[in-house]
């Protein structure tokens, strides 16, 4: 059974899916790939994997299963899974020599999932689009920490915990960077229309 959780398809009996797969059967793994599929595209062309996004996945999903043995009990197999994808997503875009842009990576994000509804007002849609395009360049100003954990918490809109999981870290430490980061996005992001004469409202209207 699939449900929805933040936004994200979910296997609500994850654990007993992975019990049933480790005990041998390869049919009860096609349910996660189905759940996480979209997921995982959308996190490979975050980070870069450009037209090699399905590629990146389909390793991503096979090293998974290999390494299915050592995945830790009650722990979410969806971040487990995104680390995965971050690392072969690295490995792609470092063997094929390509800087990530924020043109290319927004490129790849808008073919992963639309982010502007087709029935959008065209004028929205143009501004929607060009904040879109400020702050994909101004992810790429933050530190390679604290754009991680950007990417993780608001592209790919994992929560707090879902975040600290995916990354390996403390959720202290996902705290302190994303407050960080989120501060110098606020500096480096122009204020939305209207609210130019708001000096408080920077930081908040970056993802308001």
């Amino acid at each position: 059974m699939r449900t929805r959780e933040g936004g994200h398809a979910v296997v609500a009996d994850e654990a007993e899916v992975i019990a049933r797969v480790r005990a041998g059967d390869v049919q009860a793994y096609a349910r996660l790939v189905r759940a996480y599929t979209g997921i995982a595209l959308r996190t490979a062309a975050a980070f870069g994997a450009g037209a090699e996004a399905e590629d990146v996945v389909q390793a991503a999903f096979f090293k998974a299963y290999q390494a299915l043995s050592r995945f830790r009990e009650g722990a979410s197999f969806r971040s487990w899974l995104l680390r995965i994808v971050v690392n072969e997503t690295r490995n792609t875009v470092r063997s094929a020599v390509r800087l990530r842009s924020a043109t290319g990576r927004e490129a790849a994000l808008t073919e992963a999932e639309p982010l502007i509804p087709e029935s959008a007002d065209p004028a929205v849609a143009a501004i929607d689009d060009e904040r879109r395009k400020q702050l994909l360049a101004a992810l790429d100003r933050l530190s390679p920490e604290q754009r991680l954990v950007v990417t993780y918490r608001y592209l790919l809109d994992m929560n707090e915990a879902e975040t600290a999981e995916a990354l390996g870290w403390p959720r202290g430490t996902v705290k302190s960077r994303l407050n960080r980061g989120l501060k110098k996005l606020g500096r480096l992001l122009p204020p939305p229309e209207g609210d130019q004469d708001d000096p408080e409202g920077s930081e908040e209207g970056a993802w308001g």
